[in-house]
C-alpha cells in the first residue's frame, strides 16, 4: 500500500518567513522605516492571547513593526471603532489586525468594514473580497493564501485540475474558492446542504477541507492521487483516556493510503497563516511607500 506524502507546512512557512525578512531589510533601506503591524486584541481568551504574542514575536523577528492595542472586552463599539480610526490614518501603520472573535456586543461586520482597505492584512473586508472575486490585486485573506501556495509548491500548475473546497466561509471557503479559479482549475464549493458529498470530493485532483466538522472528510471520499490541503483546527476528546487531541477536517490516518500528498494538523496550513499575514502586511507597506510588489512573494 503506497502511503501519501505528509506536506511539510511548518518548513514552508519558515522559508517564506525568511524571503520576508529579505525584502523588509530591503523596504528598510529604501524609505528609512520598518513596515508597522498593529495587532487590536479584545478581552483575555487565552487562545487568542497566545496567538497575538506569536504574531508579535514572528513580526519583529521579521524586522517590522510590531504594535499591540490590548482593549477589556467590556470596551464599547464606538470606542473601539475610534481606535481603528487612528490606526487608519497612523502612518507607521501599513497592516491592523482585529483579533476574532469580538465580544457578542461588538458588531464584527462594522469592526472590518471600518478598517482601511489598503492596511487590511487580514483581507476580510468587502472591498477586498470584492477585487479578489473580480480577479483584481487586492490583500488576500490569509490561510487561503497560504493554500494555494502550497498547492502550488507542491503541484506546480494548477490549471485545468478539478477542485473541491468543503466549507463556504468568508474566512476561507469562498476565497479559497476565488484563487483556485484564478489558476485555472474548474471549482465546486461544497458544504453542509451538499446532495452526495462524498462523490463530489471523490471527482477531485485538489480538495481543501476547510468546514470546521472534526474528521468529517473521509479517507474513502478521497480520490485516488488526490493532493488534500486540510485547513480544519478541532479539539476532540478521546473516549479511552479522556485526553484531547487536535485533529483536522480529513480522515488523515484513512486518506492517506489515496491521496498523493495531504497537509498534517498540526503543523500543515497553521503554520503558513502567520507567514502570510507578515507577508501581506509588507505587500501593503510596499504600496503605501508607492513601490512595486516586491518579487517571489
Amino acid at each position: 500500500m503506497t502511503i501519501g506524502k505528509i506536506i511539510d507546512g511548518k518548513a514552508f512557512a519558515a522559508t517564506l518567513r525568511d524571503k520576508v525578512a529579505d525584502r523588509v531589510t530591503a523596504f528598510v533601506e529604501q524609505t528609512g522605516r520598518k513596515p508597522g503591524l498593529a495587532v487590536v486584541l479584545v478581552g483575555e481568551d487565552p487562545a487568542s492571547s497566545v496567538y497575538v504574542r506569536n504574531k508579535g514575536k514572528m513580526t519583529v523577528a521579521a524586522g517590522m513593526e510590531s504594535m499591540e492595542f490590548k482593549r477589556p472586552d467590556s470596551i464599547g463599539e464606538d470606542d473601539l471603532l475610534d481606535l481603528i480610526e487612528e490606526l487608519n490614518h497612523d502612518d507607521r501603520v501599513d497592516g491592523i489586525l482585529v483579533q476574532l472573535p469580538l465580544p457578542k456586543h461588538i458588531d464584527e461586520a462594522a469592526v472590518i468594514a471600518a478598517i482601511d482597505p489598503a492596511k487590511d492584512v487580514d483581507g476580510f473586508h468587502v472591498v477586498n473580497a470584492g477585487r479578489l472575486a473580480t480577479g483584481q490585486e487586492a490583500l488576500v485573506p490569509c490561510t487561503p493564501l497560504g493554500c494555494i501556495m502550497l498547492l502550488k509548491d507542491e503541484l506546480g500548475d494548477l490549471s485545468g485540475m478539478e477542485a473541491v473546497v468543503v466549507g463556504r466561509s468568508n474566512i476561507v471557503g469562498k476565497p479559497m474558492a476565488a484563487l483556485l479559479l484564478a489558476e485555472n482549475c474548474t471549482v465546486t464549493i461544497a458544504h453542509s446542504r451538499t446532495r452526495d458529498i462524498a462523490s463530489i470530493v471523490h471527482r477531485a485532483d485538489i480538495v481543501v477541507a476547510a468546514v470546521g466538522r472534526a474528521e468529517m472528510v473521509k479517507g474513502e471520499w478521497i480520490k485516488p492521487g488526490a493532493t488534500v490541503i486540510d485547513v480544519g483546527i478541532n479539539r476532540v476528546v478521546d473516549t479511552e483516556d479522556g485526553k484531547g487531541r487536535i485533529v483536522g477536517d480529513v480522515a488523515t490516518a484513512e486518506a492517506l493510503s489515496h491521496v498523493r500528498a495531504i497537509t498534517p494538523v498540526p503543523g500543515g496550513v497553521g503554520p503558513m497563516t502567520i507567514a502570510v499575514l507578515l507577508r501581506n502586511t509588507l505587500v501593503a507597506a510596499h504600496a503605501r511607500a508607492g513601490l512595486a510588489k516586491p518579487e517571489g512573494l
